[in-house]
């Protein structure tokens, strides 16, 4: 059964609507990506209006923007440190936004969606990049 994305079937109060029309192409979901920490691996997916997201469902680097200098570093990842999307993520190397990554350069949030856009972006939280 396909995922959908359109309005529920069902009142508050427990009682079903009346459906006015069927089920529509554009209101089906995908499953979620769960983005790991391993070698690099991009799916394209064809969205809605004919564009592609890059779903990325592992990468060993991430792009680790330095606050204090300005500067953006390519890092390695060793490990997902937090993650606030769900408690268990962390424990299986799940990235997502807002996760919390252990890099040769210290602590990095990553502030965007990788399973959406195909590339892990991070803000360096703590530790001093050594120049390469």
């Amino acid at each position: 059964m396909a995922i959908w994305q359109g309005g529920s079937r069902r009142k508050s109060t427990g009682g079903l609507y009346r459906a006015h029309r069927k089920k529509r192409k554009y209101e089906l979901g995908r499953l979620p990506v769960f983005t790991t920490v391993g070698e690099r691996n991009v799916k394209k997916v064809r969205v809605r209006g004919g564009n592609f997201k890059l779903k990325l469902q592992a990468d060993k680097y991430v792009n680790v923007y330095d606050p204090k200098t300005g500067k953006v570093f390519k890092a390695e990842i060793k490990t997902v440190i937090e993650n606030s999307a769900n408690m268990h993520f962390a424990r299986r190397n799940i990235i997502t936004r807002g996760a919390v990554l252990l890099t040769n350069l210290g602590k990095a949030k990553v502030t965007n969606r990788p399973s959406q856009e195909g590339i892990i972006n991070a803000v360096l939280v703590e530790g001093a990049p050594k120049e390469q």
